[in-house]
């Protein structure tokens, strides 16, 4: 009898520890699950950002000069880790005009166009804007906003 009182004590003990680890463990948000993107310009990283919640989607400013010019932009999107289908970067002016889109195939999971090519669209555009859709997000992410030395703001 003494031993059953023992065991019941133990199970007790254990259960209580069970809870207590479980309540720790979902009181911290997760760090997996949440969508994702990179942006190189040629082969250094200019911005990364995690898009877990509505406060993690603040748009970011991306610095694009005449040096930069021969240069290339490299974007990759994770959604949970995984490569999108259908996947476009867009460039739209601050009428949210298309001014110009690239398309890219599902095998390569980095997306790359020309620093020349977005230079070109500045013209008489104040605001460009680096825009992402895929399959997975048809309604799509505006990745930054796009600042070149000709602007005359520039957003922090």
């Amino acid at each position: 009898m003494y031993s059953m009182k023992k065991m019941h004590r133990k199970s007790f003990v254990i259960a209580g520890l069970l809870v207590a680890l479980s309540v720790t463990l979902f009181s911290f948000k997760p760090g997996w699950g949440g969508d994702s993107f990179t942006i190189h310009l040629n082969n250094k990283l200019v911005l990364q950002q995690y898009l877990y919640s509505d406060r993690d989607k603040t748009v970011k400013s991306l610095i694009l000069q005449a040096s930069n010019y021969n240069d290339e932009l490299r974007v990759s999107f994770s959604h949970c880790g995984q490569v999108g289908k259908s996947r476009t970067i867009t460039i739209k002016n601050g009428q949210n005009k298309t001014l110009k889109q690239w398309r890219f195939t599902d095998n390569n999971a980095s997306m790359t166009c020309k620093v020349k090519d977005i230079l070109s669209l500045e013209k008489g555009n104040t605001s460009l804007q680096l825009f992402y859709s895929s399959a997975e997000m048809p309604k799509g992410q505006v990745l930054a906003s796009i600042v070149t030395e000709n602007t005359s703001t520039v957003k922090k």
